[in-house]
């Protein structure tokens, strides 16, 4: 018999959590969440973390499973969420996958994670030649590795050419080669269906629920949680520390955001996020089962 992953996905905001719930409790399932930052224990808060009374309604994964001072990234979700999954299959729950981090989303899709294996001495090349030449030295010896071009690469930004040089120095391959190899990966969860939800707001209706959201967040106290998360490191953990919600927070901590400015730019952020989001879902995981206006 077919298993299925349940999955139910939408912008920031957009209603998930309380939709999951019910469709979790309709369906017997128990759910894998699919939220880069919820993975944090404390971030509460900022990341409208489902709360004690709604994960004792149905068995929660994958939330509360690092420190905040601890880097987690798609690598360790990869493997996580294939754990998770054997996990509720074995208790005979269905598994409801919800969140809308796009990267691990598209972890049940399609290959994401490249097991290229990029030496420490490459590695320091690289850097020198950054050191040295800058942005313009990385690309002139990436040309030279790909004379046929570099495809879609953002060349303006100097982590992601650094990374494709190692790559093409590493493998004594091209980008293009790369990317075909990596295409022609087997898909992952390949002998599941996929039954996709796609959650909908009018722009004006989620922007209402984004500003209401925020400001609940800073009633129920979001300043004071983020000051908590600089004594336990969040700082020392860009992932974390560049989250929604906690990057302005801590602005604010800093002096560099005036305490009016702060609710304003949180939501001006999320609508930003969102506004990237609604494409993110139409490009780059299968067509939806069902979408649904909320």
């Amino acid at each position: 018999m077919t298993q299925t992953l349940h999955i139910i996905t939408g912008t920031t905001a957009v209603g998930k959590t309380e939709y999951a719930l019910s469709y979790a409790e309709a369906h017997g399932a128990e759910i894998i969440s699919c939220d880069a930052s919820l993975v944090y224990r404390g971030m509460d808060i900022g990341t409208a973390k489902p709360t004690a009374a709604e994960r004792a309604r149905v068995p929660h994964h994958l939330i509360d499973i690092c420190e905040v001072n601890q880097p987690y990234d798609i690598v360790a979700y990869v493997e996580d969420a294939r754990r998770a999954v054997e996990s509720v299959l074995s208790r005979g729950k269905a598994v409801l996958i919800t969140g809308g981090s796009g990267f691990y989303l598209k972890s049940f899709f399609a290959p994401v994670v490249d097991t290229l294996l990029v030496p420490e001495s490459v590695r320091q090349t690289v850097a020198m030649i950054y050191e040295e030449a800058e942005l313009a030295g990385l690309m002139c010896e990436l040309r030279r590795l790909n004379p046929s071009g570099v495809d879609n690469l953002d060349t303006k930004n100097p982590r992601r050419v650094m990374r494709a040089l190692e790559r093409c120095m590493a493998s004594g391959k091209t980008l293009a080669e790369l990317q075909a190899e990596f295409a022609a990966r087997p898909a992952p969860y390949a002998g599941f269906a996929k039954r996709v939800i796609l959650l909908e707001r009018e722009k004006d209706v989620l922007r209402q629920r984004i500003a209401a959201r925020v400001e609940l967040m800073l009633r129920d106290g979001l300043i004071d949680e983020v000051r908590q998360l600089q004594k336990l490191g969040i700082e020392t953990n860009p992932s974390a520390a560049s989250a929604i919600g906690y990057r302005e927070t801590l602005a604010f901590l800093h002096g560099q955001l005036a305490a009016s400015e702060l609710a304003p730019t949180i939501v001006q952020n999320t609508l930003h996020l969102a506004k990237k989001q609604r494409p993110w879902f139409r490009t780059q995981i299968s067509e939806p089962t069902e979408r649904i206006e909320l």
